[in-house]
């Protein structure tokens, strides 16, 4: 924790792949090295490390989370359809945060823009307005 603090994310990566190869098992250790890569920008391990941890089991909060970071990985990849099952996977869990639900709406309506898909996107857009009312 000490060098993510100080932004020494590459040997947080590379401890966390030791705690990982005795226990692979650990769903949160996955975790935590796909944040520490996607930090770094290796959005590519950390897609699969993501992947990883979701399919090992995460709690609610934490998987809520790597949904949406596994999004970001995904779109900065250029893999649109899979960002966009991020997104919707967030929202079919339904968490009760508005602001979060709500921005799961607005990234997959900017995403289904970028497919060419705006009554999709307007569609999204719609539901996240009713959710957080722009000011």
């Amino acid at each position: 924790m000490l060098k993510d603090a100080l932004g020494g994310y590459r040997g947080t990566a590379d401890e966390i792949t030791k705690v990982i190869a005795r226990r692979p098992e650990d769903a949160e250790g996955w975790y935590n090295r796909a944040n520490a890569r996607s930090s770094t920008g290796d959005y590519g391990g950390a897609e699969a490390d993501y992947t990883m941890a979701l399919k090992l089991g995460l709690r609610f909060r934490e998987a809520i989370a790597a949904y949406g970071n596994r999004a970001i990985a995904r779109a900065e990849l250029g893999e649109i359809d899979g960002a966009i099952e991020d997104c919707t996977a967030i929202i079919d869990r339904r968490p009760n945060n508005k602001r979060l639900l709500c921005t799961a709406f607005m990234q997959r309506a900017l995403l289904k823009d970028k497919k060419g898909d705006s009554e999709g996107a307007a569609g999204d857009r719609t539901i996240a307005d009713l959710l957080c009312p722009r000011n």
